[in-house]
């Protein structure tokens, strides 16, 4: 019956068109080894060295990395350049954060949008940076030559960054160049990237968020879906054409290459292709593993965070300025908050640990056969389930210390950035100070100096945190995550300072935050900037917030202990593991795990099945929107004049008999870090933006299911749609370059 069952489902599934998929997140250096044969008979219509090429320009040089500093080791969204101007597409929840820094409750670009006229008008962002792969190197050999298999973890690790050290020096040209070393197989091999890093990044454009984050998180990883999760910056260099931090004299960047833009809409079957910097996979996590997160690591994650969001959600319900200020810490947490509950769903639905044991089971057998294996890979399966049952004895304390702790009230983590200030105020110790009186003043001028430094810093980062920060919501988020603290990690290991407060408050949880808002400095900027106008190390050390923030700093140290003893192990056995996996199956091509390195993946424009008897087309049209407008629910409202031209199916060039396509499907691998991709067909053309996946496959990061996994993109006529016939932003779609094929004619007369 079973089998009956398989070969049935095989045929409704064939019957809705053929998948072209390839599951795996592929090196772009070795597309044309690897993959470029296949790629090829799935319609893709551009050469291997038009698609990556150190010599030449390719589309590796229209994809960038965005990251929040000059020398990022990885990327948080991914962006594509898309004119001859540096103008770069990324997708609105990448940008989120930097429009609400821009926001206010007078210029509200979260609720209204925001569309510079000019490039004068373009908003600076400190803090912010895109790179570009200028090339990759395979260094497996250069690393594996300092490394043996009689070393210790720790030994192993330090022989790794020493070596990857020289290597970054050795590649950067004098600092010319950003260079990242990253492991893949956990291990087994290494490679290197070198990246040309831009910090002048501006902000040009983005849609209301009733448009930009349509659905909010209730459509958050669901199908379908219809948000136009786009946002628009431009990239800048100095005068000479090269990378420089912001001034006002820098000149729009002039790139190897820029995507052209296709306004012949999508078909079910074709070909896509998908450029990014997918952040994490674990695609050969054990099943010891997947037991752990299901078990021991999730459950407290999402308990604390949605006591979380469910605190903020409150305030941000009943103030529009803490709306505004909480925005994009609310989207983060919310985001990871689902994702941990779908990706639960999926692991189990789907048995995946179960899946995985015959995998492992495959593998004892191949290593039982041969002596020499199980000298090498015998303990392989026994380390690592002795390694996740220890740390699952240790990860709920550690994660309620870090989670409920340090990280729960954000004054909490506050007050830790003063711990360096901390040190400075401490009197210096008369053995340190240099007999020599020359040397001594020297010593406590540089002092002073790095004081009156550490000061001026602290001061800033005050505007920035107040900035975004109410008081009253943080008391509560103190008390509600306080509580669970309380009632899960056992007595011995609760925070010592914690347990005095609340002996001198009568165990009153309400007293003690009260107490703590009342008394600490770090409650409001006003007392921040009171105490740095003269800071005294006593007020410092009898503030609660610093007092606590130490006593569960202290007690994450120790619970942390036996937790990275695990890891070490892990660590071991899953590269013995994964090397063994791979000569195991000596004909099977693997693919690394994602790292927050560029990645291409290929697949196909595809509907799916996501249960019996429901099937989910391939596109959505704005016909959509007005089916789920709500305009009592904030995640649901349509801006009135964006309903106008939908009732009037006023699309301009970007509609399609009376229609337009919001979102499409394809069967393209991603993850997190591919936010922002760009989805390209066998042109070359750029015809969406990747911006999340499906509910139905949350549990792809640990294993890909080819029937149900799909990738959620943007239309690109959406996108065009919003800019010029919403926004008016006519001067941006001039930069592009737009192509539609010219129409087959209907019938062709015989010479």
């Amino acid at each position: 019956m079973k089998k009956i069952t398989i070969i049935l489902l095989f045929f409704i599934l064939a019957s809705f068109g053929k998948t072209y998929a390839d599951e795996g997140m592929w090196l772009p250096m070795f597309v044309e080894r690897l993959n470029y044969t296949d790629m090829q008979k799935a319609g893709l219509q551009l050469t291997a060295e038009e698609i990556y090429s150190v010599n030449n320009s390719s589309l590796k040089d229209a994809i960038v990395g965005l990251s929040n500093g000059p020398t990022p080791s990885g990327y948080f969204c991914t962006g594509e350049i898309v004119s001859d101007q540096g103008l770069l597409f990324t997708n609105h929840h990448c940008g989120y954060d930097i429009i609400q820094k821009h926001s206010s409750v007078e210029h509200d670009y979260l609720t209204d949008g925001f569309w510079a006229a000019s490039l004068k008008e373009e908003l600076p962002n400190p803090d912010f940076s895109v790179s570009f792969l200028i090339k990759m190197a395979d260094v497996t050999d250069s690393v594996m030559a300092v490394l043996n298999d009689t070393m210790t973890a720790q030994d192993r690790s330090a022989a790794v960054r020493k070596k990857t050290g020289e290597l970054r020096k050795s590649w950067s040209e004098d600092g010319k160049y950003n260079v990242v070393v990253k492991s893949f197989f956990e291990g087994n091999e290494y490679y290197l990237f070198v990246y040309e890093v831009y910090t002048d990044v501006r902000l040009v454009g983005a849609p209301p968020s009733a448009v930009g984050k349509f659905g909010g998180d209730t459509d958050n990883w669901m199908w379908p879906r219809h948000t136009g999760d786009f946002s628009i910056f431009r990239v800048y260099t100095g005068p000479d054409g090269k990378p420089a931090d912001y001034s006002p004299d820098n000149i729009p960047l002039k790139p190897k290459h820029h995507l052209p833009i296709s306004l012949d809409g999508v078909q079910k079957g074709d070909f896509s292709m998908i450029w990014g910097f997918p952040g994490n996979t674990d695609r050969y996590l054990s099943s010891y593993g997947v037991d752990f997160n299901l078990e021991k690591q999730y459950p407290a994650i999402i308990e604390l965070f949605g006591d979380k969001l469910q605190t903020w959600k409150e305030f941000m319900d009943a103030d529009q300025k803490v709306k505004i200020q909480y925005a994009s810490k609310y989207a983060v947490t919310a985001n990871t908050w689902k994702y941990l509950i779908g990706q639960t769903r999926g692991l189990k639905r789907l048995n995946v640990s179960e899946k995985k044991t015959f995998t492992e089971k495959d593998f004892a057998d191949w290593v039982a056969a041969d002596p020499a294996r199980s000298e090498k890979y015998g303990k392989v399966l026994g380390s690592l389930k002795s390694g996740y049952e220890q740390m699952g004895g240790s990860i709920e304390p550690m994660l309620y210390t870090n989670m409920a702790g340090l990280g729960g009230a954000e004054i909490i983590g506050y007050a830790m950035e003063f711990a360096s200030l901390k040190e400075l105020l401490k009197p210096v110790d008369k053995k340190d100070v240099p007999k020599d009186k020359k040397l001594a003043k020297t010593m406590m001028e540089d002092r002073e100096k790095q004081l009156a430094q550490t000061i001026e810093g602290l001061r800033e980062g005050a505007a920035e945190h107040f900035k975004n920060y109410h008081a009253a919501a943080d008391k509560k988020v103190f008390e509600v995550l306080t509580a669970k603290y309380l009632s899960k990690v056992p007595a011995d290991m609760q925070a010592a300072a914690l347990k005095k407060m609340l002996a001198k408050e009568k165990g009153s949880v309400q007293a003690v935050a009260e107490m703590i808002f009342s008394e600490s400095v770090f409650a409001s900027e006003t007392a921040v900037n009171a105490f740095l106008n003269k800071p005294d190390l006593k007020k410092l050390n009898n503030d609660p917030a610093l007092q606590l923030a130490n006593g569960y700093m202290e007690m994450a140290m120790g619970a942390a202990g036996p937790f990275r003893s695990a890891q070490s192990s892990i660590a071991t056995a899953k590269r013995l593991f994964i090397d063994g996996l791979r000569k195991m199956q000596p004909e099977k091509v693997f693919y690394p795990d994602a790292n927050s390195t560029m990645r291409m993946t290929w697949g196909s424009v595809q509907d799916y099945i996501p249960a019996d008897a429901v099937h989910y087309d391939f596109v959505t049209t704005t016909r959509g929107i007005l089916e789920k407008e709500d305009p009592s629910n904030d995640e649901f409202i349509v801006p009135a004049y964006l309903k106008e031209l939908i009732e009037k199916q006023d699309f301009g060039p970007y509609g399609n008999n009376g229609e337009l396509v919001t979102c499409f499907l394809s069967t393209n691998d991603i993850t997190g870090g591919n936010s922002g991709s760009p989805i390209i067909n066998g042109k070359g053309e750029l015809i969406g933006i990747a911006f999340d996946g499906n509910w139905e496959a949350m549990s792809g990061d640990i294993a890909y299911e080819t029937e149900l996994q799909r990738t959620i993109n943007v239309d690109i006529r959406y996108v065009l749609f919003i800019i010029d016939k919403y926004a008016g932003a006519t001067r941006l779609i001039d930069e592009l370059t737009i192509r539609k094929a010219e129409p087959k004619p209907l019938r062709t007369e015989a010479m």
